[in-house]
Parts: C-alpha cells; sequence; structure tokens
C-alpha cells in the first residue's frame, strides 16, 4: 500500500526535521566545544601550567568611580560599578552587585551592608519615576540588606532590617526602624510605615516593633561591620590576585591569568 502524504503536510515534516537538525548541530557544537576546552585546561595542568583569575571589586564606569572610605569592605568577588558612594564601616560581600551604571546615583550609608549575592541598582537612564524624584537608590545607614536580595531605584531610611531574598521595587520607601521578613516583595511606589514589621509578596502589616528588635536593628548592623573588618585583613584594598600569583611561582608552576 503507497502511503501519500500532502504536499503541505510533507513542507512540515521536512520543516521540522531541518529545525531539529539545526538544534542538534547545536547542541552537538556546545557539547564538543565545552569538551575541547575542558580538556585544554587539563592538559596545560598536566604541564605544569596553573590558572589564577582577577576580578575587579570597582569599577568606573564612563568616568564615574565608585567613592569609598579606608573601612569600607568590598569583597573580592563583589561589583561595585559607576556612581555609588559608600560610607565609612559600609559592606558589600560576596558575589554582591552595586550596579550604578544609568546616570543614577546610589549611596550605602554608615555601616549598612549588602550581603552575599544581593543586587542594588536603578532604572535605565531615560527612565523617570512618578512620584517626580530622580530614580535614585538610597540605602541610609545601619541598614541590613539580607543575601539575595534586590533593591531598585528605592529609599531605604536609617535602621532597617530587610531579610534575604526580598524584593523592593522602584519608587517604594522603606521608613526608618522597620523590619522585612524575608522573601518579602515591596510593590513599586510602595511605603512601609516607621516601626513596623512586614512581610509576604505583596508586603503586608505584621506587627509595630517592641523596643528590643528596634535596638537589635543597630546592633545587627555593627555585628556585621566587625565581621567586615576580619575579612579586610585577609584582603588588601588593592587586590590579592599578585599573592596568588607570587604563591605559584615559588611552588615553579608557570602561571598564566584565565
Amino acid at each position: 500500500v503507497d502511503l501519500v502524504v500532502p504536499s503541505s503536510k510533507a513542507s512540515s515534516l521536512l520543516l521540522d526535521s531541518d529545525l531539529f537538525a539545526m538544534s542538534s548541530s547545536s547542541t552537538m557544537k556546545a557539547v564538543v566545544g565545552r569538551a575541547v576546552r575542558e580538556a585544554g585546561v587539563a592538559l596545560k595542568k598536566h604541564g605544569g601550567v596553573e590558572f589564577f583569575t582577577r576580578h575587579r571589586p570597582i569599577m568606573t564606569f564612563y568616568g564615574a568611580e565608585p567613592f569609598k572610605t579606608n573601612d569600607t569592605f568590598i569583597a573580592p568577588t563583589a561589583s561595585v560599578i559607576g556612581n555609588v558612594t559608600h560610607w565609612d564601616e559600609s559592606s558589600v560581600w560576596y558575589g554582591a552587585v552595586v550596579r550604578a551604571d544609568s546616570n543614577h546615583a546610589i549611596t550605602v550609608g554608615f555601616s549598612s551592608n549588602i550581603q552575599d549575592g544581593a543586587v542594588v541598582t536603578t532604572l535605565s537612564e531615560k527612565a523617570t519615576l512618578d512620584t517626580g524624584f530622580p530614580p535614585t537608590t538610597h540605602v541610609g545607614h545601619y541598614v541590613s540588606v539580607g543575601a539575595g536580595s534586590v533593591l531598585q531605584s528605592c529609599r531605604i531610611d536609617d535602621l532597617v532590617v530587610i531579610g534575604d531574598k526580598c524584593t523592593i521595587l522602584e519608587g517604594s520607601l522603606v521608613e526608618s526602624h522597620v523590619m522585612l521578613e524575608p522573601g518579602t516583595v515591596v510593590p513599586a511606589y510602595a511605603r512601609i510605615p516607621s516601626g513596623q514589621k512586614w512581610g509576604g509578596n505583596p508586603a503586608q502589616f505584621i506587627a509595630d516593633l517592641t523596643v528590643d528588635e528596634k535596638g537589635g536593628i543597630q546592633a545587627t548592623a555593627e555585628k556585621i561591620h566587625l565581621q567586615a573588618a576580619e575579612h579586610m585583613l585577609e584582603f588588601l584594598p588593592i587586590g590579592n590576585t599578585y599573592v596568588h600569583l607570587e604563591e605559584l611561582e615559588k611552588k615553579g608552576y608557570e602561571a598564566q591569568q584565565g
């Protein structure tokens, strides 16, 4: 029995087969390319070549250089870019990004901290806020920004604890003496009143802060600053990749930047 396939369906089948072939080809190229690179690195290491990397924690962008004081800690794997001002005793921890590359400033206040993997940024260069204020990001004094949190063109007043993986969107205001539970989402242009604890998505009122909770906010920020001071003793402000390079050369390895 002969099978007759309509011409339109046959064209569709041919097109699907071509797309599958292209997809398979791209996947195969990616797999082979990665295998070749990994094999090359393995051969170089086997031949006695060691690799060291150089990361730029502080980066000038379009002439705007981040400002930091002598006791500001910026972790070696953090990224602070553009028009950023750090007050004394502030800290940016491992994997965190403070990115002011859109002509809008970011301020990190006294003894405030941006913890591991958090992102602090602003809206795009031509963006404006409905409030009429510039879309800058302001982090006040004694503010602790939890790991994995995202802040964008918002204002955080003094003495605030932001839990891990919180999101605070543009135009929003978090007043002083506030605690946000982990995972809280503060919508755009929202306001969190002073002296309260909020949580949820979207953020909702939970309770008024007790006297002890209010006092603990500054203590939390100061404790993190003391930890940052210990880390500063291990990492020089000019970077420490040359130390790694010297160690490799002492061992007789041929070093190559990766």
